[in-house]
């Protein structure tokens, strides 16, 4: 005999979450009228019945909230706002709304990402982050739930997703080089975090460069970095440490690099006199700093800007979601007064 499963329905819904059906419709169309703790039963009744995957997802999507929601890693993170800034004004200018989901230390961020497409309160996600797990963001995606998707700046490797992001490994190739063309050959590499796309492409870069100009990698080079301005502070005492030290660092963004040379200066070294440094993102502080930091700049209002742009495309357009798209930006080493030729400099 052959068992036949019933298809879940909004009754089964509300009687999982022991709701009415008509606080269940609500909370799928209106969820600022239901209060967090019914909505979060409301969730696990559906995730456990399975009806979101099925009648709710198609009947959601036939409304338009005309907003787009921008899923990023840290919103504390300042790499993050002129992102921010360019994929609101591109929205803005389509008539489109901007919701932000700030996804650092979010238990089950792809759960989430879900509950807010699937609740109708946005059309399209525009997601910053390469480090949610494939399987949940494709089934997101795919029908019948089929919301639109934009990734930007971290890349998903083999997932299909359109995509647009900077150069990062090439061009931390480039800002490597440019020490080495300094006359640097000690030249170590701070690290972002691990496991993060990004940070493992701009180690590649800085690799390939030091392969192409005969040079060793050498693991006790590679200081342990984060993204962050304390992970840069730590790596310096590492640096202090060695009993021989490297002349020039590529740091994997600005942030960690001015930490990095803010513990340095409390070990009396300066910059560029004792080491040369060079950065990655161009932040607004880098040009401000002392000495002005020497940077690779991403075009990051640009970035916000086309990645806002193709979302919205292909939320008003069908024949924009065959694909998928990838753009790629170019970054632009910016020279200041953070690097100098190793002549000018005393030995390390």
């Amino acid at each position: 005999m052959i068992e036949t499963r019933k298809t879940p329905t909004i009754q089964d819904v509300a009687r999982s979450a022991n709701v009415s059906t008509a606080t269940v419709s609500r909370a799928l169309s209106s969820p600022e009228r239901v209060s967090e703790s019914t909505r979060a039963r409301i969730s696990e009744a559906i995730r456990v019945t399975g009806y979101t995957l099925n009648q709710a997802a198609r009947s959601l999507r036939q409304r338009t909230a005309k907003t787009i929601l921008v899923a990023l890693p840290d919103i504390r993170n300042s790499f993050f706002s002129s992102i921010l800034d360019a994929v609101e004004r591109e929205a803005t200018n389509r008539g489109y709304g901007v919701l932000v989901a700030n996804l650092f230390n979010a238990r089950a961020p792809a759960q989430r990402l879900q509950d807010y497409m699937l609740s109708n309160r946005a059309d399209g996600l525009l997601l910053l982050d390469g480090s949610l797990d494939l399987s949940s963001l494709q089934t997101l995606v795919r029908p019948p739930n089929s919301v639109p998707l934009v990734v930007a700046c971290e890349e998903i490797p083999n997932s299909g997703f359109h995509t647009v992001l900077t150069d990062n490994l090439s061009a931390a190739e480039r800002a490597t080089r440019h020490l080495i063309d300094l006359g640097h050959r000690r030249v170590a590499h701070l690290l972002g975090p691990e496991g993060n796309v990004v940070a493992r492409d701009r180690l590649a870069g800085y690799t390939k460069a030091l392969t192409r100009a005969g040079l060793p990698v050498q693991q006790q080079w590679l200081f342990r970095g984060n993204f962050n301005m304390e992970s840069g502070f730590a790596a310096a005492a590492h640096f202090m440490s060695l009993s021989e030290r490297p002349t020039a660092v590529f740091a994997a963004n600005d942030e960690s690099a001015i930490g990095f040379l803010s513990g340095l200066r409390q070990h009396g070294l300066t910059c560029p006199r004792d080491i040369s440094m060079i950065g990655f993102d161009d932040l607004g502080v880098a040009a401000h700093y002392t000495p002005p930091l020497t940077t690779m700049r991403q075009p990051r209002e640009l970035l916000g800007r086309m990645a806002a742009e193709m979302l919205i495309d292909i939320l008003e357009d069908a024949e924009h979601r065959r694909g998928p798209m990838r753009i790629v930006l170019n970054s632009e080493l910016i020279v200041r007064e953070s690097t100098a030729h190793l002549p000018l400099r005393t030995s390390g």
